[in-house]
């Protein structure tokens, strides 16, 4: 068994998407037998990543940053992929915070290396912003851990400005 975690850029373009996807298909295609998915299901990378953690065949636990997620961050137009995946999960965690913030997104962050075997980051390379749980600071973080990290980021791919 192999357990995956996700972290990623939210603000992919619509054209990314599929290239996106194709890649953590080929990717976790690799890993069928016991396949486990961690992710918070945001949208973008991390409910693309859980999609392709159940196509696979696989097992999704869920992360969820606060108590308030579902009502406070999930916009209209993902709140039915987000409770689908929701609905799928074999395990759901909730981070002890009422409310959604930096520290909440650093908590569900921790848990997901921490329960990991390895990372798996759509991720264009670019830097830490510097504020700090975004998806080069995941990286930087399970590197510094000795966590292996897969990096997909497929030509084409690119982030909505």
């Amino acid at each position: 068994m192999v357990t995956l975690a996700v972290t990623g850029h939210m603000d992919l373009t619509e054209e990314s998407l599929p290239l996106v996807k194709a890649a953590l298909r080929e990717l976790l295609g690799t890993y069928r037998e016991g396949l486990v998915g961690l992710s918070c299901i945001a949208a973008g990378s991390d409910s693309l990543f859980a999609e392709a953690v159940l196509e696979a065949g696989g097992r999704l636990v869920v992360v969820l940053p606060s108590r308030d997620y579902r009502r406070a961050k999930v916009k209209p137009d993902h709140a039915r992929l987000f409770d689908r995946l929701h609905a799928a999960a074999d395990e759901v965690l909730v981070m002890p915070f009422e409310t959604a913030n930096r520290r909440a997104y650093e908590a569900a962050n921790e848990i997901l290396l921490k329960r990991a075997d390895r990372l798996v980051a759509v991720w264009n390379g670019s830097p830490p912003s510097g504020k700090g749980g975004g998806t080069a600071d995941v990286v930087l973080d399970a590197r510094g851990a000795g966590l292996p990290v897969d990096v997909v980021w497929p030509a084409g791919a690119e982030r909505a400005s």
